[in-house]
């Protein structure tokens, strides 16, 4: 499986995905923090974090990800 991470420099925005990109929404998980989930198989695909070094800068950012198997 193939972990994708991005950050966004301009936006503060920090996004994780799991394996081949698909169709997927977004639901809130907690303050800036969204998890990403499968539109067909409602399977978690990853998360995505607002404001993420802003927020590291107060505090520390702790975000528990499942290791998945495919």
């Amino acid at each position: 499986m193939k972990l994708h991470i991005h950050y966004d420099k301009e936006g503060d925005f920090l996004e994780v995905r799991f394996g081949k990109p698909t169709a997927s929404y977004y639901q809130e998980a907690g303050d800036d923090v969204f998890k990403r989930y499968d539109e067909k198989t409602g399977k978690l695909k990853g998360y995505a974090i607002h404001n993420f070094l802003k927020r590291k800068r107060k505090e520390d950012v702790d975000v528990e990800i499942p290791l998945l198997s495919e």
